[in-house]
């Protein structure tokens, strides 16, 4: 199938929007898309954030569109007359559209959800919130609408006007596949339900677009394709060099299962790109869907999930006390360490790099000290391996100093767990939690080890995930509702993936800092069987330049290989809009990330605890 995404801008006039959205499909039409996806909000002009009138000049704040201080709608009544109803001729004229061009069409638009608003009493009435949904619609080539769904979580001002969705999102069945919709999803649940319940492409619409830090991840996670289509700034914001708000952001996209963009439009500039996909070719080395993913040790994703852990987890959050922010400290030293040694020899180098350092927390790989982890499936090495990190913790504690900390992952009574360890011993431990094929001989515990963990300059809270712990977000947001600051991950990498955008998405999403350290990787890097990749990127003008995305008839001779390690997350100590490529201009991210990537033996970085505080 042919999917293609869209960009474009929208004004608080909901006829222009109307002929944007007609003219947009008109000129996507020319690529003979299967699908086209559409932004958030085609219907309106809505934002999130507001930008004081003290910050532009007169004649900016002048131009009618932009003029209001709060870039929401001025009461609940205008948010009624932009909103549409599900039978009026805004939503007729798209459907006549898919028939036109014999394409399925999802458009995101406010939808009224009640037959009508009383205006007779105009004071009450500015304040009375009405049943507004933001909904995205599925139109069938028939020129029907047979689908939609309401946004999940609303965000910001959008809980001032709207109302969430009242039932879980279903899965539509189509004959390219299985879709599911997504309305600007920048946390996890909604695409992991969607994917549960048998998605395998999902068509996301947003207004801001967060594309390049979660689609990856979202995508990946779920062994799915995503197709985001986002807004792009209105042209009386780009003329007048609006810097505060956050509108939209362009840069829409087409991700396949293993996180790699396929299409883009690298700009925010009106357009669109598509690409072929195919969803059902069971012929292809990867089958799409959740239910086909399988880690590269062998392991089924979908039967290494427990959501009744996640569940219980989150159920004993009270328990768990914030810690006075006044008493986090602002900064500590953390470095990853990866020995290139193995057995006595890498317990020696360790110690010797502690003798020489004074970081505060010290993380290491996963079980460090072994080159071959295929060596554990055998009980009399395994013995081996436990008597080893015995000796390991009474070496390294003998060097550590006060206030200083080494986290590892070792076998511990045949059982394999995270570890941390202090000057005085083992200070805390954290059993492996869900199940992979290469440690399939652990077994795995039931609760999550939340350490208060004194510093030199004050306390942290933080947990220890090990093995494919860290890359389960339903576990890592379990960890995060109990007011850690760090996560520490000794794993062994897997896939590029993990590093790219997984852990990223898990910083991002529950502010957190997170140190991961793995032994070094290298990847084959191919383009997926099932992509073809096309690109056409149009602009204002109607001029175009095309990437038909050919083969390079040499190509399956070229393997390119890849090399991942570990990595540092931090976060920024304030929390605003990050920039994007260099422009200068907000990308839409508000907890921005200072990542410095496992280099060499030693990584060093500060990492900011206070600031996970703020959640923003």
């Amino acid at each position: 199938m042919r999917v293609a995404v869209a960009q474009f801008a929208t004004s608080i006039n909901v006829e222009e929007n109307l002929a944007s959205c007609i003219r947009v499909i008109d000129e996507a039409a020319v690529c003979k898309p299967s699908l086209l996806i559409l932004p958030e909000f085609c219907n309106t002009f809505f934002s999130n954030t507001f930008i004081s009138n003290t910050q532009c000049s007169d004649e900016q704040c002048s131009n009618e569109q932009f003029s209001n201080e709060q870039f929401t709608y001025v009461d609940h009544n205008q948010a009624w007359q932009q909103a549409l109803s599900i039978d009026g001729p805004f939503l007729q004229r798209i459907a006549a559209q898919a028939k036109k061009h014999n394409c399925y069409i999802v458009l995101n638009v406010t939808l009224r959800r009640e037959l009508a608003r009383d205006f007779s009493n105009k004071e009450q009435n500015d304040s009375n919130k009405s049943n507004i949904s933001i909904t995205s619609c599925l139109f069938s080539p028939l020129g029907k609408l047979i689908h939609q769904a309401d946004k999940q979580s609303l965000i910001g001002h959008e809980n001032n006007f709207f109302i969430g969705a009242r039932k879980a999102s279903e899965v539509v069945t189509t004959p390219f596949g299985k879709l599911g919709l997504l309305t600007a999803s920048d946390t996890f649940e909604p695409s992991r339900e969607l994917a549960l319940h048998g998605a395998q492409l999902l068509c996301n619409s947003i207004a801001i677009g967060q594309n390049s830090r979660h689609g990856p991840a979202r995508a990946s996670e779920n062994n799915v394709f995503l197709a985001t289509a986002s807004k792009i700034e209105p042209s009386a914001r780009q003329e007048n060099n609006y810097q505060e708000m956050v509108v939209g952001t362009g840069q829409s996209q087409i991700i396949s299962p293993d996180g790699k963009v396929v299409a883009e439009i690298y700009n925010n500039e009106e357009g669109y790109v598509f690409a072929d996909i195919n969803l059902l070719d069971v012929k292809a080395e990867t089958e799409i869907g959740l239910s086909q993913k399988h880690r590269p040790d062998g392991t089924q994703l979908n039967k290494q999930l427990r959501p009744e852990l996640y569940q219980q987890l989150t159920a004993c959050v009270k328990d768990q006390q914030a810690l006075d922010i006044n008493k986090v400290p602002v900064t500590a030293n953390v470095a990853i360490f990866a020995t290139y040694k193995s057995d006595e020899e890498a317990i020696e180098d360790v110690c010797h790099y502690i003798e020489n350092n004074v970081s505060d927390i010290i993380q290491l790989p996963e079980l460090f000290f072994i080159a071959d982890k295929t060596i554990t499936n055998d009980a009399v090495q395994r013995a081996q391996i436990a008597h080893l990190g015995t000796q390991l913790i009474k070496k390294i504690s003998t060097v550590l100093r006060p206030f200083q900390y080494v986290c590892t992952s070792l076998v511990i009574e045949g059982i394999h767990q995270a570890v941390l360890i202090s000057e005085h011993g083992l200070l805390a431990i954290q059993q492996q939690l869900h199940f992979c094929k290469r440690y399939q001989w652990t077994t795995l515990g039931d609760d999550l080890n939340i350490i208060e963990l004194p510093l030199e300059q004050g306390n942290i809270n933080l947990a220890m995930l090990t093995a494919d712990d860290a890359n389960i977000p339903e576990l890592v947001k379990a960890a995060t509702q109990h007011n850690i600051h760090l996560l520490l991950v000794p794993f062994d990498i897997q896939e590029p993936c993990e590093v790219e955008h997984s852990l990223l998405a898990r910083a991002t999403e529950n502010r957190i800092c997170i140190v991961a350290a793995s032994r070094e990787k290298n990847f084959d890097i191919d383009a997926p069987n099932n992509t073809d990749i096309n690109k056409s990127d149009f602009a204002k003008n109607g001029t175009s330049q095309s990437n038909t995305g050919k083969k390079n008839i040499y190509a399956k001779n070229k393997v390119k290989r890849q090399k991942s390690t570990g990595l540092i997350i931090n976060l920024a100590r304030t929390v605003s809009p990050s920039t994007t490529r260099g422009s200068g201009k907000s990308d839409g991210y508000i907890n921005q990330l200072i990542v410095k990537h496992q280099h060499g033996k030693i990584t060093k970085a500060v990492v900011h605890p206070s600031a996970t505080c703020n959640k923003g």
